[in-house]
Protein backbone atom coordinates (compact mmCIF):
# COMPACT_ATOMS: atom_id res chain seq x y z
CA UNK A 1 0.00 0.00 0.00
CA UNK A 2 1.42 3.58 -0.80
CA UNK A 3 0.80 6.79 0.26
CA UNK A 4 -0.78 7.94 -3.23
CA UNK A 5 -3.19 4.60 -3.32
CA UNK A 6 -4.50 5.69 -0.10
CA UNK A 7 -5.73 9.03 -1.93
CA UNK A 8 -5.23 11.03 1.01
CA UNK A 9 -6.71 14.56 -1.22
CA UNK A 10 -10.20 13.39 -0.60
CA UNK A 11 -9.68 14.01 2.69
CA UNK A 12 -7.75 17.13 3.45
CA UNK A 13 -11.05 19.17 4.72
CA UNK A 14 -11.12 16.25 7.62
CA UNK A 15 -7.90 16.42 7.76
CA UNK A 16 -7.31 20.05 8.23
CA UNK A 17 -10.17 20.43 10.47
CA UNK A 18 -8.76 17.49 13.12
CA UNK A 19 -5.67 19.05 12.62
CA UNK A 20 -6.73 22.79 14.07
CA UNK A 21 -8.96 21.00 16.56
CA UNK A 22 -5.88 19.49 18.09
CA UNK A 23 -3.97 22.65 17.67
CA UNK A 24 -6.50 24.54 19.38
CA UNK A 25 -6.70 22.32 22.38
CA UNK A 26 -3.15 22.84 23.09
CA UNK A 27 -3.34 26.62 22.34
CA UNK A 28 -5.93 27.33 24.88
CA UNK A 29 -4.38 25.86 28.02
CA UNK A 30 -1.58 28.42 27.81
CA UNK A 31 -4.13 30.95 27.26
CA UNK A 32 -5.42 33.21 30.07
CA UNK A 33 -9.07 33.75 30.66
CA UNK A 34 -8.88 37.42 29.11
CA UNK A 35 -7.40 35.91 26.19
CA UNK A 36 -10.53 33.31 25.55
CA UNK A 37 -11.28 35.10 22.61
CA UNK A 38 -8.41 34.03 20.51
CA UNK A 39 -10.11 30.12 20.63
CA UNK A 40 -12.94 31.11 19.43
CA UNK A 41 -11.47 33.27 16.67
CA UNK A 42 -9.18 30.12 15.46
CA UNK A 43 -12.09 28.27 15.44
CA UNK A 44 -14.05 30.90 13.25
CA UNK A 45 -10.81 31.02 11.12
CA UNK A 46 -10.56 27.02 11.03
CA UNK A 47 -14.45 26.54 10.18
CA UNK A 48 -14.40 28.96 7.05
CA UNK A 49 -10.45 27.34 6.13
CA UNK A 50 -12.19 23.93 6.10
CA UNK A 51 -15.45 24.83 4.17
CA UNK A 52 -13.02 26.58 1.51
CA UNK A 53 -10.98 23.07 0.65
CA UNK A 54 -14.29 21.54 1.38
CA UNK A 55 -15.67 23.79 -1.90
CA UNK A 56 -12.49 23.60 -4.04
CA UNK A 57 -11.78 20.10 -3.55
CA UNK A 58 -15.63 19.66 -4.32
CA UNK A 59 -16.59 16.70 -7.31
CA UNK A 60 -19.38 15.30 -9.60
CA UNK A 61 -18.56 11.56 -9.19
CA UNK A 62 -18.08 9.14 -6.46
CA UNK A 63 -14.27 9.22 -5.52
CA UNK A 64 -12.99 6.34 -2.66
CA UNK A 65 -10.32 6.71 -0.10
CA UNK A 66 -8.55 4.61 2.11
CA UNK A 67 -9.31 1.61 0.71
CA UNK A 68 -12.89 2.13 -0.23
CA UNK A 69 -13.84 3.22 3.54
CA UNK A 70 -14.16 7.09 2.68
CA UNK A 71 -16.44 8.38 -0.28
CA UNK A 72 -16.55 11.64 -1.70
CA UNK A 73 -19.66 12.44 -3.66
CA UNK A 74 -21.99 15.71 -4.60
CA UNK A 75 -24.05 14.83 -1.12
CA UNK A 76 -21.14 14.61 1.04
CA UNK A 77 -19.78 17.82 -0.70
CA UNK A 78 -23.44 19.50 -0.22
CA UNK A 79 -23.66 18.78 3.34
CA UNK A 80 -20.35 19.09 4.91
CA UNK A 81 -20.96 22.64 3.41
CA UNK A 82 -23.69 23.41 5.09
CA UNK A 83 -22.69 21.64 8.32
CA UNK A 84 -19.74 24.27 8.53
CA UNK A 85 -22.13 26.77 7.38
CA UNK A 86 -24.39 25.95 10.41
CA UNK A 87 -21.89 25.44 12.87
CA UNK A 88 -20.23 28.80 12.00
CA UNK A 89 -23.45 30.03 12.97
CA UNK A 90 -23.89 28.62 16.39
CA UNK A 91 -20.38 29.53 17.02
CA UNK A 92 -20.95 33.26 16.38
CA UNK A 93 -24.69 32.98 18.81
CA UNK A 94 -22.69 31.24 21.43
CA UNK A 95 -19.97 33.81 22.31
CA UNK A 96 -21.74 36.18 24.38
CA UNK A 97 -23.98 33.70 25.93
CA UNK A 98 -21.35 31.71 27.30
CA UNK A 99 -19.34 35.13 28.25
CA UNK A 100 -21.93 36.07 30.58
CA UNK A 101 -22.43 32.88 32.45
CA UNK A 102 -18.61 32.86 33.15
CA UNK A 103 -18.82 29.35 30.97
CA UNK A 104 -16.67 31.58 28.04
CA UNK A 105 -14.07 28.15 27.46
CA UNK A 106 -11.98 26.94 25.23
CA UNK A 107 -13.54 23.05 25.44
CA UNK A 108 -16.90 24.50 23.99
CA UNK A 109 -14.84 25.30 21.05
CA UNK A 110 -12.83 22.52 20.56
CA UNK A 111 -15.23 19.90 21.46
CA UNK A 112 -17.03 21.61 18.81
CA UNK A 113 -14.60 21.27 16.49
CA UNK A 114 -14.24 17.66 17.26
CA UNK A 115 -18.08 17.01 16.66
CA UNK A 116 -17.54 18.67 13.37
CA UNK A 117 -15.09 15.91 12.19
CA UNK A 118 -17.64 13.34 13.70
CA UNK A 119 -20.06 14.38 11.64
CA UNK A 120 -17.86 14.95 8.53
CA UNK A 121 -16.91 11.52 8.83
CA UNK A 122 -19.95 10.34 9.09
CA UNK A 123 -21.21 12.04 5.78
CA UNK A 124 -18.03 10.48 4.27
CA UNK A 125 -18.40 6.95 5.19
CA UNK A 126 -18.55 3.98 3.37
CA UNK A 127 -18.15 1.08 5.67
CA UNK A 128 -19.89 0.42 8.93
CA UNK A 129 -16.97 0.56 10.96
CA UNK A 130 -15.87 4.55 9.51
CA UNK A 131 -19.49 4.82 10.10
CA UNK A 132 -19.59 4.02 13.66
CA UNK A 133 -16.14 6.09 14.16
CA UNK A 134 -17.91 9.06 12.87
CA UNK A 135 -21.39 8.80 15.47
CA UNK A 136 -19.71 8.04 18.27
CA UNK A 137 -17.07 11.06 18.15
CA UNK A 138 -20.25 13.41 17.24
CA UNK A 139 -22.20 11.73 20.19
CA UNK A 140 -19.22 11.73 23.03
CA UNK A 141 -18.57 15.24 22.50
CA UNK A 142 -22.31 16.25 22.21
CA UNK A 143 -22.69 13.97 25.53
CA UNK A 144 -19.70 16.34 26.54
CA UNK A 145 -20.80 19.71 25.91
CA UNK A 146 -24.55 18.89 27.37
CA UNK A 147 -22.76 19.14 31.02
CA UNK A 148 -20.57 21.48 29.94
CA UNK A 149 -21.90 23.71 32.55
CA UNK A 150 -20.99 21.82 35.61
CA UNK A 151 -23.04 24.12 38.52
CA UNK A 152 -26.13 23.17 36.43
CA UNK A 153 -28.08 20.36 38.17
CA UNK A 154 -30.26 20.28 34.66
CA UNK A 155 -27.36 20.25 32.13
CA UNK A 156 -26.12 17.18 34.42
CA UNK A 157 -28.89 15.70 34.91
CA UNK A 158 -29.29 15.63 30.57
CA UNK A 159 -26.57 14.65 30.09
CA UNK A 160 -26.99 11.68 31.42
CA UNK A 161 -30.38 10.91 30.25
CA UNK A 162 -28.55 11.63 26.87
CA UNK A 163 -25.88 9.42 27.48
CA UNK A 164 -27.56 6.56 28.78
CA UNK A 165 -30.00 6.71 25.95
CA UNK A 166 -27.14 6.83 23.22
CA UNK A 167 -25.34 4.27 24.32
CA UNK A 168 -28.88 2.14 24.25
CA UNK A 169 -29.31 3.56 20.63
CA UNK A 170 -25.51 2.68 19.84
CA UNK A 171 -25.88 -0.91 21.34
CA UNK A 172 -28.59 -1.35 18.81
CA UNK A 173 -27.08 -0.04 15.56
CA UNK A 174 -23.95 -2.38 16.56
CA UNK A 175 -25.78 -5.11 16.78
CA UNK A 176 -27.72 -4.34 13.96
CA UNK A 177 -24.03 -4.30 12.44
CA UNK A 178 -22.97 -7.16 13.61
CA UNK A 179 -26.10 -9.15 12.04
CA UNK A 180 -25.17 -7.45 8.52
CA UNK A 181 -21.83 -8.49 8.76
CA UNK A 182 -22.82 -11.67 9.94
CA UNK A 183 -24.60 -12.51 6.91
CA UNK A 184 -22.72 -10.51 4.53
CA UNK A 185 -19.33 -11.24 5.02
CA UNK A 186 -18.37 -7.42 4.74
CA UNK A 187 -18.00 -4.30 6.19
CA UNK A 188 -18.46 -2.27 3.09
CA UNK A 189 -21.77 -0.94 2.43
CA UNK A 190 -21.52 -1.89 -1.20
CA UNK A 191 -20.61 -5.36 -0.34
CA UNK A 192 -23.90 -5.65 2.20
CA UNK A 193 -26.08 -4.33 -0.54
CA UNK A 194 -25.28 -7.05 -2.99
CA UNK A 195 -25.40 -9.27 -0.24
CA UNK A 196 -28.86 -7.85 0.58
CA UNK A 197 -30.10 -7.92 -3.10
CA UNK A 198 -29.07 -11.85 -3.20
CA UNK A 199 -31.09 -12.77 0.25
CA UNK A 200 -33.99 -10.90 -1.30
CA UNK A 201 -34.51 -12.56 -4.50
CA UNK A 202 -33.82 -16.06 -2.50
CA UNK A 203 -36.39 -15.89 -0.10
CA UNK A 204 -34.47 -17.88 2.56
CA UNK A 205 -33.86 -17.71 6.05
CA UNK A 206 -30.68 -15.12 5.02
CA UNK A 207 -33.35 -12.64 4.26
CA UNK A 208 -35.19 -12.91 7.98
CA UNK A 209 -31.79 -12.74 9.34
CA UNK A 210 -31.19 -9.24 7.16
CA UNK A 211 -34.68 -7.99 8.01
CA UNK A 212 -33.69 -8.70 11.81
CA UNK A 213 -30.52 -6.69 11.34
CA UNK A 214 -32.65 -4.24 9.47
CA UNK A 215 -35.42 -3.40 12.33
CA UNK A 216 -32.28 -2.68 14.89
CA UNK A 217 -30.76 -0.47 12.74
CA UNK A 218 -34.07 1.39 12.45
CA UNK A 219 -34.51 1.83 15.81
CA UNK A 220 -31.03 2.82 16.08
CA UNK A 221 -31.56 5.85 13.35
CA UNK A 222 -34.96 6.46 15.12
CA UNK A 223 -32.99 7.21 18.52
CA UNK A 224 -30.25 9.31 16.68
CA UNK A 225 -33.20 11.38 14.95
CA UNK A 226 -35.51 11.84 17.82
CA UNK A 227 -37.97 9.82 16.38
CA UNK A 228 -41.30 8.53 17.58
CA UNK A 229 -41.47 6.45 19.85
CA UNK A 230 -37.59 6.99 20.62
CA UNK A 231 -37.88 10.52 21.18
CA UNK A 232 -37.99 10.28 25.05
CA UNK A 233 -34.42 11.94 25.66
CA UNK A 234 -35.06 14.67 23.06
CA UNK A 235 -37.36 17.51 25.19
CA UNK A 236 -35.20 16.58 28.51
CA UNK A 237 -31.84 17.44 26.55
CA UNK A 238 -33.31 20.56 24.38
CA UNK A 239 -34.47 22.46 27.98
CA UNK A 240 -31.40 21.38 30.23
CA UNK A 241 -28.69 22.01 28.03
CA UNK A 242 -27.17 25.45 27.93
CA UNK A 243 -28.91 27.14 24.89
CA UNK A 244 -25.77 27.57 22.78
CA UNK A 245 -25.71 23.35 22.78
CA UNK A 246 -29.13 23.19 22.32
CA UNK A 247 -28.43 24.96 19.06
CA UNK A 248 -25.42 23.04 18.37
CA UNK A 249 -27.46 19.50 18.85
CA UNK A 250 -30.55 21.01 17.26
CA UNK A 251 -28.71 21.85 13.89
CA UNK A 252 -26.06 20.64 12.45
CA UNK A 253 -26.16 16.88 13.51
CA UNK A 254 -29.49 16.39 11.43
CA UNK A 255 -27.49 16.80 8.62
CA UNK A 256 -25.14 14.09 9.90
CA UNK A 257 -27.96 12.09 10.78
CA UNK A 258 -29.50 12.24 7.11
CA UNK A 259 -26.43 11.69 5.38
CA UNK A 260 -26.41 8.24 8.01
CA UNK A 261 -30.22 7.43 7.12
CA UNK A 262 -29.05 7.67 3.27
CA UNK A 263 -26.10 5.50 3.79
CA UNK A 264 -27.49 2.82 5.23
CA UNK A 265 -30.87 2.54 4.44
CA UNK A 266 -30.57 3.52 0.62
CA UNK A 267 -26.92 2.49 -0.08
CA UNK A 268 -25.91 -0.60 2.09
CA UNK A 269 -30.20 -1.76 2.46
CA UNK A 270 -31.66 -0.59 -0.48
CA UNK A 271 -32.88 -3.91 -1.42
CA UNK A 272 -35.31 -4.35 1.58
CA UNK A 273 -36.89 -0.98 0.84
CA UNK A 274 -40.13 -2.42 0.78
CA UNK A 275 -39.66 -3.64 4.21
CA UNK A 276 -38.04 -0.35 6.08
CA UNK A 277 -40.89 1.78 4.43
CA UNK A 278 -43.48 0.58 6.50
CA UNK A 279 -41.66 1.16 9.44
CA UNK A 280 -40.43 4.59 8.42
CA UNK A 281 -44.24 5.24 7.60
CA UNK A 282 -44.77 4.20 11.58
CA UNK A 283 -42.14 6.54 12.55
CA UNK A 284 -43.53 9.47 10.52
CA UNK A 285 -46.68 9.51 11.08
CA UNK A 286 -46.19 8.64 15.11
CA UNK A 287 -43.29 11.33 15.05
CA UNK A 288 -45.79 14.30 13.86
CA UNK A 289 -48.16 13.86 15.39
CA UNK A 290 -46.64 13.30 18.89
CA UNK A 291 -44.40 16.28 17.99
CA UNK A 292 -47.25 18.38 16.85
CA UNK A 293 -49.75 17.99 19.75
CA UNK A 294 -47.49 17.93 22.63
CA UNK A 295 -45.85 21.05 21.43
CA UNK A 296 -49.24 22.81 22.21
CA UNK A 297 -48.41 22.40 26.01
CA UNK A 298 -45.08 23.46 26.12
CA UNK A 299 -44.63 26.82 28.14
CA UNK A 300 -41.01 26.36 27.84
CA UNK A 301 -39.62 27.46 24.07
CA UNK A 302 -36.77 25.21 23.91
CA UNK A 303 -39.22 21.78 24.80
CA UNK A 304 -41.68 23.35 22.27
CA UNK A 305 -38.56 23.45 19.76
CA UNK A 306 -37.68 19.81 20.84
CA UNK A 307 -41.68 18.81 19.99
CA UNK A 308 -41.59 20.83 16.89
CA UNK A 309 -38.10 18.76 15.87
CA UNK A 310 -39.74 15.67 16.67
CA UNK A 311 -42.33 17.21 13.82
CA UNK A 312 -40.16 17.93 11.44
CA UNK A 313 -38.14 14.77 11.96
CA UNK A 314 -41.82 12.72 10.91
CA UNK A 315 -41.30 15.06 7.33
CA UNK A 316 -37.87 14.36 6.91
CA UNK A 317 -38.72 10.92 6.97
CA UNK A 318 -41.41 10.81 4.67
CA UNK A 319 -39.07 12.06 2.08
CA UNK A 320 -36.76 9.05 2.98
CA UNK A 321 -39.59 6.68 2.58
CA UNK A 322 -40.43 7.31 -1.15
CA UNK A 323 -37.51 5.57 -2.33
CA UNK A 324 -37.23 7.87 -5.32
CA UNK A 325 -34.55 10.06 -6.06
CA UNK A 326 -37.53 13.29 -5.74
CA UNK A 327 -38.58 12.15 -2.15
CA UNK A 328 -34.53 11.74 -1.25
CA UNK A 329 -33.52 15.54 -2.68
CA UNK A 330 -37.09 16.86 -0.96
CA UNK A 331 -35.56 14.65 2.23
CA UNK A 332 -31.87 16.74 1.98
CA UNK A 333 -33.87 19.85 0.98
CA UNK A 334 -36.13 19.58 4.28
CA UNK A 335 -32.87 18.71 6.54
CA UNK A 336 -31.36 22.06 5.58
CA UNK A 337 -33.93 24.12 5.67
CA UNK A 338 -35.23 22.89 9.07
CA UNK A 339 -31.50 23.25 9.75
CA UNK A 340 -31.02 26.91 9.21
CA UNK A 341 -34.92 27.69 10.75
CA UNK A 342 -33.31 26.45 14.02
CA UNK A 343 -30.34 28.30 14.13
CA UNK A 344 -32.02 31.33 13.86
CA UNK A 345 -34.80 29.88 16.43
CA UNK A 346 -31.86 28.77 18.90
CA UNK A 347 -30.01 31.90 18.06
CA UNK A 348 -33.24 35.14 18.91
CA UNK A 349 -33.59 33.08 22.16
CA UNK A 350 -29.39 33.37 23.45
CA UNK A 351 -29.75 37.26 21.96
CA UNK A 352 -32.59 38.22 24.35
CA UNK A 353 -30.93 35.91 26.91
CA UNK A 354 -28.30 38.14 29.61
CA UNK A 355 -26.83 37.15 32.72
CA UNK A 356 -29.53 35.07 35.44
CA UNK A 357 -31.91 35.41 32.68
CA UNK A 358 -32.33 32.00 30.74
CA UNK A 359 -35.26 33.74 27.96
CA UNK A 360 -36.79 29.81 27.71
CA UNK A 361 -40.21 30.57 28.33
CA UNK A 362 -42.72 31.83 26.07
CA UNK A 363 -43.60 34.46 28.08
CA UNK A 364 -40.20 35.99 27.57
CA UNK A 365 -41.06 36.81 24.33
CA UNK A 366 -43.65 39.10 25.57
CA UNK A 367 -43.30 42.77 23.24
CA UNK A 368 -40.27 41.81 21.88
CA UNK A 369 -41.64 44.12 18.90
CA UNK A 370 -41.77 46.91 21.31
CA UNK A 371 -37.73 46.69 22.12
CA UNK A 372 -36.93 45.18 18.47
CA UNK A 373 -39.03 45.32 15.97
CA UNK A 374 -36.12 44.11 13.45
CA UNK A 375 -35.23 41.20 15.39
CA UNK A 376 -39.45 40.44 15.99
CA UNK A 377 -39.54 40.28 12.36
CA UNK A 378 -36.81 38.05 12.05
CA UNK A 379 -38.32 35.38 14.31
CA UNK A 380 -41.55 35.82 13.01
CA UNK A 381 -40.29 34.73 9.83
CA UNK A 382 -38.55 32.10 11.66
CA UNK A 383 -41.94 30.67 13.03
CA UNK A 384 -43.71 31.30 9.80
CA UNK A 385 -41.22 29.33 7.53
CA UNK A 386 -41.52 26.35 10.62
CA UNK A 387 -45.02 26.63 10.12
CA UNK A 388 -44.50 26.05 6.56
CA UNK A 389 -46.15 29.28 5.51
CA UNK A 390 -45.47 30.84 2.30
CA UNK A 391 -43.43 32.94 1.33
CA UNK A 392 -40.64 30.87 3.29
CA UNK A 393 -38.52 28.13 2.87
CA UNK A 394 -40.32 26.15 5.27
CA UNK A 395 -43.45 25.54 2.90
CA UNK A 396 -41.47 24.63 -0.37
CA UNK A 397 -39.87 21.96 2.24
CA UNK A 398 -43.01 20.37 3.20
CA UNK A 399 -44.43 20.66 -0.63
CA UNK A 400 -41.42 19.05 -1.83
CA UNK A 401 -41.94 16.28 0.74
CA UNK A 402 -45.57 15.53 0.02
CA UNK A 403 -45.25 15.81 -4.05
CA UNK A 404 -42.72 13.11 -3.73
CA UNK A 405 -45.70 10.90 -1.22
CA UNK A 406 -48.14 11.97 -3.50
CA UNK A 407 -46.04 11.13 -6.30
CA UNK A 408 -46.32 7.21 -4.72
CA UNK A 409 -49.74 7.19 -4.64
CA UNK A 410 -49.63 7.57 -0.89
CA UNK A 411 -52.30 10.80 -0.86
CA UNK A 412 -53.55 9.10 2.59
CA UNK A 413 -50.02 10.23 4.10
CA UNK A 414 -49.82 13.30 2.70
CA UNK A 415 -53.33 14.28 3.94
CA UNK A 416 -52.29 13.31 7.35
CA UNK A 417 -49.24 15.20 7.06
CA UNK A 418 -51.13 18.06 5.70
CA UNK A 419 -53.73 17.65 9.34
CA UNK A 420 -50.64 17.53 11.55
CA UNK A 421 -49.12 20.48 9.97
CA UNK A 422 -52.28 22.57 10.52
CA UNK A 423 -52.24 21.74 13.90
CA UNK A 424 -48.36 23.20 14.38
CA UNK A 425 -49.35 26.18 13.18
CA UNK A 426 -51.23 27.18 16.63
CA UNK A 427 -48.04 26.92 19.00
CA UNK A 428 -45.87 28.74 16.25
CA UNK A 429 -48.29 31.58 15.90
CA UNK A 430 -48.83 31.60 19.42
CA UNK A 431 -45.22 33.28 19.75
CA UNK A 432 -45.79 35.55 17.04
CA UNK A 433 -48.84 37.11 18.98
CA UNK A 434 -46.63 36.94 22.19
CA UNK A 435 -44.05 39.10 20.50
CA UNK A 436 -46.60 41.55 18.45
CA UNK A 437 -49.70 41.85 21.07
CA UNK A 438 -48.55 41.14 24.32
CA UNK A 439 -47.45 43.65 26.40
CA UNK A 440 -43.81 43.55 27.26
CA UNK A 441 -42.07 43.11 30.86
CA UNK A 442 -38.57 43.58 30.28
CA UNK A 443 -38.31 47.08 28.39
CA UNK A 444 -34.52 47.03 28.44
CA UNK A 445 -33.54 47.03 24.72
CA UNK A 446 -31.55 44.05 23.52
CA UNK A 447 -27.83 44.26 23.69
CA UNK A 448 -25.43 41.85 21.55
CA UNK A 449 -22.38 42.29 19.35
CA UNK A 450 -22.42 43.80 15.70
CA UNK A 451 -21.33 40.14 14.65
CA UNK A 452 -24.24 38.42 16.30
CA UNK A 453 -26.80 41.11 14.91
CA UNK A 454 -24.85 40.59 11.07
CA UNK A 455 -25.55 36.40 11.29
CA UNK A 456 -28.76 36.72 13.02
CA UNK A 457 -30.09 39.02 10.38
CA UNK A 458 -28.81 36.78 7.51
CA UNK A 459 -29.95 33.72 8.76
CA UNK A 460 -33.60 35.20 9.32
CA UNK A 461 -33.62 36.96 5.53
CA UNK A 462 -31.86 33.68 3.99
CA UNK A 463 -35.20 31.99 5.56
CA UNK A 464 -37.06 34.27 3.40
CA UNK A 465 -35.15 34.67 0.12
CA UNK A 466 -34.94 31.05 0.04
CA UNK A 467 -38.45 30.95 -0.10
CA UNK A 468 -38.58 33.51 -2.66
CA UNK A 469 -36.52 31.87 -5.01
CA UNK A 470 -35.86 28.27 -3.61
CA UNK A 471 -34.52 26.89 -7.26
CA UNK A 472 -31.19 27.11 -6.40
CA UNK A 473 -31.37 24.96 -3.50
CA UNK A 474 -33.58 22.53 -4.60
CA UNK A 475 -31.44 22.16 -7.77
CA UNK A 476 -28.56 21.66 -5.71
CA UNK A 477 -30.44 18.65 -4.04
CA UNK A 478 -31.73 17.47 -7.30
CA UNK A 479 -28.56 17.12 -8.80
CA UNK A 480 -26.94 15.36 -5.42
CA UNK A 481 -29.23 12.29 -6.34
CA UNK A 482 -29.70 12.15 -10.25
CA UNK A 483 -29.32 9.55 -11.63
Amino acid sequence: MTFESLNFAVAIPEAFLLGMACLILVVDVFLPAERRNLTYVLSQLTLIVTLALVISNKTDVRVLAFNELFVQDAMADALKSFILIISFGVFVYSREYLQARNIFKGEFYVLGLFSIVGMMLLVSANNLLMLYMGLELLSLCLYALVAFNRNNGDASEAAMKYFVLGALASGMLLYGMSILYGLSGSLMLSDISHAVVQAANADNDQKIGMTFGLVFIVVALAFKLGAVPFHMWMPDVYHGSPTAVTALIATAPKLAGFAMFMRLMVEALGGLQADWQQMLIVLAVLSMAVGNIIAIAQSNIKRMLAYSTISHVGFILLGILSGTADGYSSAMFYTIAYALMSLGGFGIIMLMARQGFEADKITDFAGLNQRSPWFAFIMMVLMLSMAGVPPTIGFWAKLAVLSAVVDINMVWLAVIAVFFSIIGIFYYLRIIKVMYFDDATDTQPLQCGRDMQLTLSANGLAVLLLGLYPAALMSLCVSVFAI
